[in-house]
């Protein structure tokens, strides 16, 4: 166990510039894994040619958001994020309770990057010739990771910059590659952004593909503490992060409407939803393409993990360190002044979820992946709607400086269009998991406890600290 002077310690500070933290959000935003899952499932399920529009919506959506995220950043930048943003908006009470939804929230999707990494790698080792259950690459994933992670943050941040630099250019090549060919039979076109074919049926399904897409882009205030100059690299890093992922995504699944052309998009996509891009890469440039993309997608789906271990660590860190969770997880490792222990124990928890996932024969795709990667996109939208309205409560009586719009408009125009989102999530429940059954409102009931527990739990520890005050011992 970490002792007091490693606990007194904290992160190290001046660690992460500009770009170290922009490519731990995009590589949590996992740029090919998204592209390469998500973006045939709009094209299928959504409204077909106008998917890349949805990218476009979301990301001016979070555009907005980040506004007030960032003005209050300056005020309360914190490696509780989320937590620490509602805390100082709402209430001590409510915070935790957001902090717990977000916990929970991240680790969701990573479990669901886990398995999904499991599930690839064993595909390609069986191939090879090498053939081990989806859990055991899953678990050495685990174990490595927890080494990158517990070193210190400047390194992880060269390891992600790495990735994500290789899965952004397969995509940019076949992109390029796509529109240097003249495209596909109905030519380059700008249809997937004309009006009737944006506003078609089942945008509302894209658009949750979409915002699927920007989770983790809070990690940008959540390394405040680590950063150089944060109070100028913070805001930079957010809308960097947001318009780069906006951008890129958008652009890539419109070359893939291009290249099949916007009246085929649908029934092509329908036809090869595992393997549209990895296809398409093969046929427009050669199969060294269709290789390098998949072994990319092993790396992205690390960086991915990498990036929400960080996060999970970060978020265990400052609720440790304000009590809600046990003191020692808000220690440091002297050497790296990394949360190890943070770290550590929920490497371990993962391990025991994976073990009893495979006791209970869970599927780590249809189940383990679809599930979770859908209940953490329903998590992060009820986290950022209370981040939105602790904004304007931080704001209400006094502005700090800050403008109208980043104090009022910015929140109150990310509360709607966050709160449309969110009704997309609940009513698409169904087609998001896979399962029309009514286990699939589990989901939202579990963010309902989970939250009740943490406003509990910060009800307890401010008891607990009235108390000692209050006692012999106290005075």
């Amino acid at each position: 166990m970490p002792d007091n002077q490693s606990t007194a310690i904290g992160l190290r500070p001046e660690s992460l510039g500009l770009a170290s933290i922009v490519f731990f959000v995009v590589a949590a935003a996992a740029p090919l894994t998204a592209i390469v899952g998500a973006a045939p499932l709009a094209f299928a399920l959504g409204n077909g040619a106008g998917a890349p529009s949805a990218y476009i919506f979301a990301g001016l959506t979070y555009l907005v958001f980040a506004a007030g995220f960032t003005a209050m950043s300056r005020h309360v930048g914190s490696a509780g994020a989320f937590y620490v943003f509602v805390s100082h908006g709402l209430g001590k009470s409510w915070g935790a309770a957001a902090g717990a939804i977000t916990l929970l929230t991240y680790i969701e999707i990573q479990i669901a990057v886990y398995a999904f990494f499991g599930v690839v790698v064993a595909g390609i080792g069986e191939s090879a010739g090498i053939r081990l259950p989806w859990w055991v690459w899953a678990a050495i994933c685990m174990v490595v990771i927890d080494f990158f992670a517990t070193r210190n943050i400047e390194f992880s941040g060269k390891v992600l910059g790495v990735c994500m630099i290789g899965e952004v250019t397969v995509l940019a090549i076949l992109d390029v590659m796509i529109l240097l060919q003249g495209g596909g039979p109905e030519g380059i076109g700008f249809t997937s952004f004309a009006p009737h074919t944006v506003f078609s049926t089942g945008l509302g399904v894209s658009l949750l593909f979409a915002v699927a897409s920007f989770i983790g882009f809070e990690a940008t205030v959540i390394f405040a503490e680590e950063a150089k100059d944060p109070r100028r690299t913070i805001p930079a890093a957010t809308y960097m992060a947001v318009i780069a992922i906006t951008v890129f995504y958008a652009f890539s699944a419109w070359c893939m409407v291009v290249a099949y052309g916007p009246s085929s998009i649908r029934d092509v996509a329908n036809g090869d939803l595992a393997n549209l891009f990895t296809n398409t890469a093969a046929a427009r440039v050669g199969d060294w393409l269709k290789l390098a993309m998949t072994a990319l997608l092993i790396t992205s789906l690390f960086a991915a993990a990498l990036s929400f271990q960080n996060t999970i660590s970060r978020y265990l860190f400052a609720l440790g360190r304000d009590g809600l969770l046990p003191k020692a997880l808000g220690s440091t490792d002297p050497v790296h002044r990394s949360p190890r222990l943070a770290c550590r124990s929920y490497t371990i928890a993962a391990l025991l979820f994976i073990g009893v996932a495979v006791a209970l024969h869970l599927d780590p795709y249809t189940i383990l992946y679809s599930w979770l990667a859908a209940a953490s996109a329903l998590g992060i939208l009820i986290v950022q709607l209370l981040v939105c309205v602790a904004i304007v409560r931080f704001f209400g009586a006094d502005r700090r400086g800050t403008t109208v719009w980043q104090s009022r408009f910015s929140p109150i125009l990310s509360i709607i269009g966050l709160g449309g989102f969110l009704l997309l999530a609940l009513t698409n429940l169904s087609l998001l998991t896979g399962d029309d059954t009514w286990k699939v409102w589990l989901i939202p009931c579990a963010f309902v406890v989970v939250g009740l527990l943490g406003w509990w739990r910060s009800r307890q520890v401010e008891i607990n600290v009235a108390n000692s005050l209050a006692s012999p011992a106290g005075e």
